[in-house]
Formats: structure tokens, sequence, C-alpha cells
């Protein structure tokens, strides 16, 4: 089979398209003819080495969507022939770009009908990221006002929507360009995140309840500043280390609490990964998908999560 693979640690440059063997399914795994995969910035921290990944040569990829081939010694809940999608592979196991996978059944739900191949691609990692961000976490409620840092991007656009669907009142901050997308998919105030009076454009739209920062080291004192009495801020970025508050006496004075996350811990992925195919099935969340690209174009699908704005999900269609 075709798999994409970097023999090091680099740039998008080290991923290449090699031959290799068809994995076999070991005990609590299911094997699947990948369909659709997805991109994911976590993908390049572990080609880069940022993050500690797979033994090398390894394939990246976390998300993937496909059809059942066999099934490992201890697997129930599937059957060859069944249509499904999951995530969390690429950081310590093969990853998803690849004609094939072996994935844990444990990282795996059944992808239900009317839903894309693509689409369950897409929404696996984001979704379950925002699931726990918003629903976990944060335990968003309806009538609250949530704050989405970075409303267009894989995980923004699909917390957009999972918080609307929740009965909340959304505001997003993107470019100007993506407003008018961001108010189609869910968005009551989008606001353009370049201003120079951010905090008093989030303050015009009412003070968050809750706050879901990708980029705690740009955001977290806005997001101290802003935010509601009991304010609940997640973050789900990587630059949590360099974060600071300006004033802490406030947000100690207004009781914000700070949680951060890694999807990567989900207890049960399997049921998050249902209600939002679910969710999908029932068209409340619309994953949005930019392009579609062979796996020869995986490394330039890489460069572009650092070097283009895009709505939405880069998806491979091995």
């Amino acid at each position: 089979m075709r798999a994409v693979r970097y023999h090091e640690h680099g740039g998008p440059g080290v991923l290449r398209v090699d031959e290799v063997p068809m994995p076999e399914p070991g005990p609590g795994e299911v094997a699947v003819e990948v369909r659709a995969a997805a991109v994911n910035p976590v993908d390049s921290y572990v080609r880069e080495g940022t993050y500690d990944g797979p033994p090398l040569p390894a394939v990246p990829g976390a998300d993937f969507a496909g059809v059942v081939t066999a099934v490992g010694e201890g697997v129930e809940r599937f059957c060859p022939g069944d249509r499904v999608f999951g995530t969390n592979l690429g950081v310590n196991r093969p990853g998803t770009c690849a004609s094939a996978v072996c994935a844990p059944a444990d990282r795996t739900a059944h992808l239900p009908d009317g839903v894309t191949f693509v689409e369950g691609a897409a929404v696996a990692l984001v979704g379950a990221t925002a699931w726990r961000a918003l629903v976990d976490h944060a335990g968003v409620e309806p009538a609250e006002t949530v704050l989405v840092h970075g409303g267009s991007g894989g995980v923004g656009h699909v917390a957009v929507q999972l918080a609307a669907a929740a009965g909340a009142r959304v505001v997003a901050t993107a470019r100007p360009t993506y407003h008018d997308r961001l108010d189609d998919v869910g968005a009551d105030v989008t606001i353009d995140y370049r201003r120079d009076d951010l905090a008093e454009a989030v303050r015009e739209a009412g003070p968050p309840a809750v706050v879901l920062d990708h980029r705690l080291d740009e955001y977290l004192s806005l997001d101290g500043a802003v935010a509601a009495q009991g304010g609940r801020v997640v973050g789900i970025g990587d630059e949590a280390a360099d974060a600071a508050l300006a004033d802490v006496p406030a947000a100690r004075r207004r009781e914000l609490s700070l949680t951060l996350l890694s999807v990567f811990n989900t207890p049960d992925l399997p049921a998050v990964l249902g209600r939002l195919g679910r969710l999908v099935a029932a068209g409340d969340v619309v994953p949005e998908i930019d392009r579609t690209v062979a796996l020869d174009g995986v490394a330039d699908a890489h460069r572009a999560l650092t070097e283009e704005s895009f709505f939405g999900k880069l998806v491979v269609e091995p």
C-alpha cells in the first residue's frame, strides 16, 4: 500500500510517499481502508520533532474515516464493512495519511449514514477538542456568552457551531474575510482579531462566561480583562507555557478559572465521536472543507498550515 512517511524530523519537505506493507490488526484494533484523513497542526509538531512521536520512519495524521476490512482479537463493536471514523493516531503510533491504517477500537466510532468520509475525517480531532473544551470542561449552558478565538480555524469553526447548538450566544474572532461565513454557521457577533481595541469590542459584545483560547500567550491577559464574573477559560494551544495574566488581582476578583486540555486524554473518545457524528448527520455541525488533496499533496497541505489562511479543514483522500 501507499503511505506518506518521514524518515527524519524537519519541515514539510521531509514527507514522501512510500510503498509499505499492509498492516494487520492486533488485539483490540480494527484495520481500516482509509477513504479520508485530515491535516492538523499537531501533525506538523510531531513531524518537526517538537512532540514525541512514533519511531521513524513515521506516518503523519491523527484523523481517519473509512471502511473496516478486518478486526483484531477482542473487538466486538465493529465488523468488516462498517463505516467508521476516529482520531488520536500519529503521535504514539502510525498515522492516517495512508491507504490503510490499524486503529485502536477505543479511538474509533461508527460513521453515521449520510455523513461523508471527508466530513468524518475533518470533524474528528477538532470536534473532539471543541467538545471537551466547551462541554466537558467549561460546561457551557444555554444563554451564556461564549468567546471563540480563531473562529475560522479547524477547532474554532466547529466550536462556534457546538456552542450555538447548546443555545449559547457566540462571539468569534477572525479575519473580516471570514465574518460572513462565521455568521452563517452560528456566530452572533464576529470581531476582527487585529483590532487595536479588541478588548473593548469584546466587552461591547457582552462579557463572555466561557472563552475558548488557542493562543494563551497572546490572549490570556485579554481573557482576564473581559471575562464575566466566574468566567471559564479553556486553553487548547501549546503556548500556555508563555502565557501570563497582566492583572492577576482583577482575574482573582472575577474568580476566573483556567483549564488546559489535550484531546489525547479524552476518557471515552468513541462516545464523543458518536455524538459528533450524530450532530453532523443532523446538520447541526457542518465541518467546512477548504480543499482535499491526494497523498502526494500532503507536504503542500502541511506547508499551508503555517503559510496560508483558510477557513476550516484540509482533508486527504488517499
